[in-house]
């Protein structure tokens, strides 16, 4: 090995395999516990997925355990996750086995259809007569 040279960059590790697609959707994670009682629910918001993963904010990490099923709303599939990192809110996961191409499009397309990436951010209307206040019915604008 010669000095200088960084083993990091070299095994590939900050390289991608799959490419991410920036998504707004709601999702259910469902786990089953070890007595493989009735399943529980949670809902989270996906930010962002590939063939082999994705992310997505969750209001709570509290009992959440590291391997579930993602199940997307809109699309009658469920995904296996295990963890590969938390952050506060905001998780990390790979799935268990990769989603086949037409999934994810199908994914990523309902998203785009819906409005999904810039869904709730409203652009402000053009204000056309800035300056001018609106009177009442009736009554005279000075």
């Amino acid at each position: 090995m010669s000095i200088g040279t960084d083993q990091r960059s070299a095994a590939g590790l900050y390289e991608r395999k799959w490419e991410r697609f920036a998504v707004n959707r709601q999702g259910m994670l469902m786990t089953v516990g070890f007595d493989l009682a009735a399943p529980k629910m949670r809902s989270c918001k996906l930010i962002d997925i590939s063939r082999g993963g994705a992310s997505f904010f969750v209001t709570t990490t509290i009992g959440l355990p590291l391997h579930y099923y993602l199940s997307i709303v809109g699309v009658a599939s469920r995904i296996g996750c295990a963890e590969v990192y938390r952050n506060d809110s905001r998780i990390g996961v790979q799935f268990i086995k990769e989603i086949d191409e037409e999934l994810l499009h199908t994914i990523v397309r309902s998203d785009y259809f819906t409005g999904g990436v810039n869904g709730g951010q409203k652009k402000d209307d053009r204000r056309y007569m800035v300056g001018v206040e609106k009177g009442r019915l009736g009554s005279a604008v000075t």
